[in-house]
């Protein structure tokens, strides 16, 4: 296959390249290994050798990276669902071993992706990456905790398997632990386990992440004696975010330890952020006229990533995010669904330049610590799906995120919500907005005005449309709070991705 062997010597070596190769280099590879892959796709893989057939497209005349960004895109609707299995992986079986792990369904019905070795070695480059960047430099011992699900979802698994190959290869001290999402294993491991060791990385989704840390003085974990670390997967959050578990985990360094993965059941860890990426986003958030000029046409914040391309390629079409990679089943210009852009690390630094931000700038170095990748970027938001509407404008999960970090509000809120659309028997619109409820809290009425008060105030601050329809309507505009107990199973059961709107 058009890809590197698994092994440790090829590892050192991309971490070796990874810290030291400019832009230019990762620029030619971004464009000859997906070419590389398309024509021993097209060669030994019989479904997509029938789709290129079926789309009039001849492999021999795509000849150069412009050539390539001419064949038509798959997807999982008009491309995997349309063939067996067997047909979509290399040489038409499945004659190897193989990890299944299911997508969450949240946009259907689960689709099961295959997966060997290679992909939980890809993600193990990232991995010793992040353990080596610590700031603690403490060499270990590092207690992981993987607070992921460890059912058929991708999460827990290969993270699981991505730590013990990077912790085996690079002769780090690490010990893992695999409560999954059972809270108390969890307190009890940070109780217990924990002060055994130099550092302490806990793994999960965002929300979920949130929760531990929102119920640790409860559950009678001191952060301030542990050396923490967070790495998150499965969804975008701001800055504000970041700077919560920052705060209230004690983390030492808002740029190294605090890690999110851009990641997909399809195909693994895909990119990540980089102490670069995070310190240009936080750059940007800064800069609203800048902001705008690298991330045209969004509202929100999306994530900011660098990737890999020896493990894959990123482009984009119609600001939709296309990708192209190997795994049992290999995906070339494959759109995952969701939206946003890329760069490589020349476009986005001139853009920067031209705007006084200076990456490479004295102070840029030293809260980077010299850990400046030349690697390309991806930049992506939440799927355009994953909004709703009022009177016709577009309400997006992220800025009722923003509004419940409110320590107004976030004594008595954990800030997981369901929010959607729904009609009145006036059939007038209006926003509702399922709230969980902290453990033990129960709501009073000064409360719900207090979480209305914040939430109206963030919507009229972020969207301009609100605003007016808010001076119009009045309270008809109003989102109408309803108020659950913590962990409800209609909402908010625990462990798995929050639905944050529902259609």
């Amino acid at each position: 296959m058009a890809d590197i062997e698994p092994n440790d010597r090829n590892a050192r070596k991309i971490l070796s390249l990874i810290r030291t190769k400019k832009d230019n280099f990762w620029s030619r590879e971004r464009e000859q290994r997906p070419l590389k892959l398309f024509h021993e796709a097209a060669r030994r893989v019989p479904a997509y050798k029938d789709f290129l057939k079926k789309n009039h497209i001849d492999p021999n005349k795509i000849k150069n990276f412009k050539d390539f960004q001419q064949v038509p895109l798959t997807s999982k609707k008009d491309y995997l669902r349309k063939y067996p299995l067997e047909k979509l992986s290399w040489d038409g079986h499945l004659k190897k071993p193989i990890i299944f792990t299911s997508t969450s369904g949240s946009t259907g019905e689960p689709f099961y992706f295959p997966r060997e070795h290679k992909l939980d070695w890809d993600y193990s480059i990232l991995l010793e990456l992040f353990l080596k960047n610590s700031s603690y430099q403490s060499e270990g011992p590092v207690l992981i905790i993987v607070g992921f699900g460890m059912g058929v979802w991708i999460g827990g698994l290969i993270t699981y398997q991505g730590f013990e190959i990077a912790g085996r290869r690079s002769g780090l001290p690490i010990s893992i632990i695999t409560p999954g999402i059972n809270k108390s294993e969890i307190f009890h491991a940070l109780r217990n386990l924990s002060p055994n060791f130099k550092e302490t990385i806990i793994v999960g989704y965002p929300p979920f992440i949130k929760d531990i840390i929102d119920e640790a003085k409860e559950a009678k974990v001191d952060f301030r004696k542990i050396n923490l670390r967070f790495l998150s997967a499965a969804e975008a959050y701001t800055e504000k975010f970041r700077d919560y578990v920052v705060n209230k985990g004690f983390i030492k360094n808002t740029l190294a330890d605090v890690l999110n993965v851009y990641g997909t059941a399809d195909i693994g860890a895909m990119a990540w952020e980089t102490p670069t990426s995070i310190w240009i986003r936080r750059q940007l958030i800064k800069r609203k006229n800048v902001f705008e000029k690298v991330f045209p046409h969004i509202v929100k914040t999306p994530t900011l990533a660098q990737y890999n391309p020896f493990f894959i390629t990123f482009e984009s079409q119609n600001e939709e995010v296309i990708l192209s990679g190997n795994n049992t089943v290999p995906l070339i210009r494959y759109a995952v669904g969701d939206h946003g852009g890329v760069y490589n690390f020349s476009e986005l630094k001139n853009i920067l330049d031209s705007n006084n931000i200076n990456i490479k700038s004295k102070t840029a170095l030293s809260e980077l610590r010299g850990n400046i990748y030349e690697l390309p970027f991806v930049y992506v938001y939440e799927r355009k799906d994953l909004s709703t509407t009022l009177c016709g404008l577009q309400i997006y999960p992220e800025i009722i995120r923003e509004a419940l970090l409110n320590p107004i509000i976030s004594e008595f809120l954990t800030g997981k919500f369901t929010m959607f659309t729904k009609f009145d028997k006036k059939q007038n619109q209006f926003l509702e907005l399922n709230l969980e409820l902290r453990k033990n809290k129960k709501i009073t009425p000064a409360q719900s005005k207090k979480a209305q008060d914040v939430i109206v105030l963030n919507l009229r601050l972020k969207i301009s449309e609100f605003r007016e329809l808010h001076n119009y309507l009045k309270k008809r505009a109003l989102p109408k709070l309803v108020f659950w107990p913590s962990e409800h199973p209609l909402y908010f059961r625990p462990g798995v991705k929050q639905k944050w709107v529902k259609k």
